[in-house]
């Protein structure tokens, strides 16, 4: 049986990866992966709908408020109305992640 580990990829390791691979100081390599998040967060919001081309689509979505029941003591209680972002990976993007699982 294989063990397989999780491990979350921090935004420390993507600072580390392109410190290490594109050889630039880690203060702007720092700089440079917050400025990106905080243009990709930034589009997404003001669009509702950010493509980035062979990676995937982000799209802000309203979810209007509704009545949800908690399944463990069957109390009703409001949910509010929130955004919520999604994510549709592109279809090199997928078809790239299915090629690796099947290994």
């Amino acid at each position: 049986m294989k063990i397989i580990s999780r491990e979350n990829t921090r935004k420390k390791n993507i600072i580390n990866n392109v410190f290490n691979g594109v050889g630039i100081p880690s203060s702007y390599a720092t700089k440079l992966i917050d400025d990106l998040i905080s243009i990709l967060i930034f589009n997404a919001f003001k669009k509702k709908h950010l493509k980035i081309k062979n990676f995937g689509t982000f799209s802000l979505k309203e979810k209007n408020k509704r009545i949800g029941r908690n399944p463990k003591n069957q109390i009703n209680h409001e949910i509010l109305a929130r955004n919520v972002l999604t994510f549709k990976p592109a279809v090199k993007l997928n078809n790239k992640v299915n090629k690796n699982a099947i290994k």
